[in-house]
């Protein structure tokens, strides 16, 4: 797409969003429920999931035309992502639903070393392959289901969205992420890779509605999650993480949402991870024409700025470690 437009069509569709009872999903849901969607929430905690439920109806555009429910499932197998679209496509007047948000994960930021050897292949599950196996059920029902309704022209109906969500440390990592940031690198390349995979079914099938893939990369937001990861977190990865932006999941589930309407397939939702992006972008696609000029200028400035980010945080590390010693803490002079 060479010109950026509103594409993000919600209204009287249907939004499926795993990890929708808290956070980021929550707020998403809310707020495309404001815009006249029908909601499907998937979680794993069914007293979080039915609290979600109430405050996401009571935030409809029209609670007498619009649907809610609510899953419980943990999807990081694919068994459960099955049952999933399954429920959601029987649920909704036997249609899948128009739009799949994954929001689901966890983080568990440590030293690489220090982290349990689990928590590697649970960082992978929870973050990567709850989308792989998510988009690999959704995509073969709408791409290749003879219940999926045909249409005259790909133009001729709203477009579908499958929406992964990201971190800034898809982008640069530093230490004490080591065990979370690959999940999230993957993310990313799962979505440039189906991004360019969707060409082929829209020129092979131009009866189906055309499917977009989008990843939302999230700024740091005050919630649990961020409360738990703390714990974990060493002062030294907390020093080194000063300056983030951080925004209320309300407030990044706004820009995010507004990301997606203006067409962008990766959405940040703040300065820091915009201007980082640009920098590492290289064969995504970039939103559109004079979006993707601008981005490419800003890359340009960004790309040199980082050679010296890169440095400077380096050395603040090599400092810290003459300092404090290996573990990551302060506890050597405090």
């Amino acid at each position: 797409m060479f010109w950026s437009k509103k594409c993000f069509v919600v209204q009287g569709r249907t939004v499926l969003i795993t990890g929708g009872s808290t956070g980021l999903g929550l707020s998403a849901a809310k707020q495309l429920a404001a815009k006249g969607a029908n909601i499907i929430i998937v979680a794993r905690d069914v007293a979080k999931l039915e609290t979600a439920k109430e405050d996401i109806k009571n935030s409809a555009l029209s609670e007498t035309t619009q649907r809610f429910h609510h899953i419980v499932a943990d999807v990081t197998s694919p068994e459960a992502c099955s049952t999933v679209v399954a429920e959601a496509t029987k649920w909704n007047n036997d249609s899948p639903p128009d739009i799949v948000w994954c929001c689901s994960g966890s983080a568990h930021p440590s030293l690489f070393i220090d982290t349990p050897i689990d928590q590697f292949q649970k960082m992978m599950d929870s973050n990567y392959f709850s989308c792989v196996y998510m988009a690999h059920e959704i995509l073969n029902v709408w791409l290749r289901s003879e219940s999926t309704p045909a249409v005259s022209s790909s133009e001729s109906r709203p477009s579908r969205h499958l929406i992964f969500t990201a971190s800034f440390v898809s982008f640069f990592s530093f230490a004490g992420f080591t065990p979370y940031s690959p999940s999230k690198a993957a993310t990313r390349s799962l979505s440039d890779s189906l991004s360019q995979e969707m060409n082929l079914y829209a020129a092979a099938h131009p009866e189906l509605p055309l499917v977009r893939v989008h990843t939302v990369f999230p700024a740091t937001m005050p919630t649990q999650s961020l409360t738990d990861e703390n714990k974990v977190k060493t002062d030294l990865t907390k020093s080194l993480e000063e300056g983030d932006q951080v925004l209320t999941p309300d407030e990044c589930a706004r820009r995010a949402i507004k990301g997606l309407e203006n067409g962008r397939e990766l959405v940040p939702t703040s300065g820091i991870i915009h201007a980082v992006m640009t920098s590492m972008l290289g064969g995504s696609i970039r939103g559109g024409f004079v979006t993707g000029l601008l981005d490419t200028m800003l890359g340009w400035a960004v790309m040199l700025v980082m050679v010296f980010v890169r440095w400077e945080m380096d050395k603040k590390v090599r400092i810290w470690g003459k300092r404090y010693g290996s573990s990551g803490m302060k506890e050597s002079d405090e």
